[in-house]
């Protein structure tokens, strides 16, 4: 979950492919498909910092 300003969100998945190498797994990455992004908030009507995003990085 990133919560925040979608500014941020490079450094949300950065942070998930660090977790992945640490647990041993491997990012299943096919070209076009990167990572799914779910916006949980309207950003016209949250606070930027409190704009909920889902993530969801394919791994193996």
């Amino acid at each position: 979950m990133h919560i925040g300003s979608y500014d941020d969100e490079p450094m949300t998945i950065e942070n998930m492919h660090k977790f992945v190498k640490s647990e041993n797994y491997q990012i299943d990455i096919k070209n076009p498909r990167y990572h799914h992004e779910i916006y949980l908030s309207d950003p016209r009507r949250t606070r930027v910092d409190r704009v909920k995003t889902v993530i969801r990085l394919p791994i193996k």
